[in-house]
């Protein structure tokens, strides 16, 4: 790992190798979206269309 000066920003120059595995852990630590499925998908949207029927 080395250290670059470029414009008073210091930035630090990693193996391909290194770099790929420090993207799979920052992967593993965000949160994947949720998947319905196909009912709970159906009554979901049920839900939302009454909500913005009753709005207006």
């Amino acid at each position: 790992m080395n250290t670059l000066v470029i414009d008073n920003k210091s930035y630090v120059v990693v193996p391909e190798e290194d770099y790929r595995e420090l993207q799979k852990k920052a992967a593993l630590k965000t949160k994947s979206e949720k998947v319905l499925s196909l009912e709970e998908a159906k009554a979901y949207s049920k839900k939302l269309i009454r909500k913005w029927a009753s709005d207006k």
